[in-house]
């Protein structure tokens, strides 16, 4: 099995607090402010933007290996993922992540590579992660 760890710290109240996260293998460190997180500052990251991160990295792997297994050599996958954070009464809930892949992937046709991709979202450890939130998926061959 393998653990990963990451370590973040807040100082301060919410709203004007700040905070920085770092991941323990490469060092990458990166901080973490309420307006980043509920308003328009593009300053500083959320917690939701680390999850696109992650979503959009597991998935990409998940594809490149089910189109691999099903023996199609994929040359590149590029995949943004949007996460929504929406008020759900007094409180936040992440309600919806939207993944957008870009495949090329030699000798393949669209609805065979729509298919591996929709298997690929429902297999992603990450995607299991999230059962909870509607993910919905949009692929297309380039």
């Amino acid at each position: 099995m393998s653990n990963h760890y990451a370590h973040a710290r807040w100082e301060g109240n919410l709203p004007e607090g700040k905070g920085t996260y770092t991941l323990k293998t490469s060092g990458y460190k990166g901080s973490l402010s309420f307006s980043s997180r509920f308003e328009d500052s593009k300053k500083a990251s959320s917690p939701e933007e680390l999850i696109a991160a992650a979503h959009a990295s597991c998935f990409s792997m998940a594809l490149a290996h089910a189109l691999d297994q099903a023996n199609y050599k994929p040359e590149k996958i590029e995949t943004d993922a949007e996460v929504t954070l929406a008020k759900t009464g007094d409180s936040f809930v992440i309600n919806e992540i939207l993944l957008k892949t870009k495949g090329t992937i030699p000798d393949i046709n669209k609805e065979k590579f729509e298919e591996i991709a929709h298997a690929a979202k429902e297999n992603c450890p990450v995607s299991k992660a999230l059962k909870g939130i509607n993910i919905s998926l949009q692929a297309q061959l380039t």
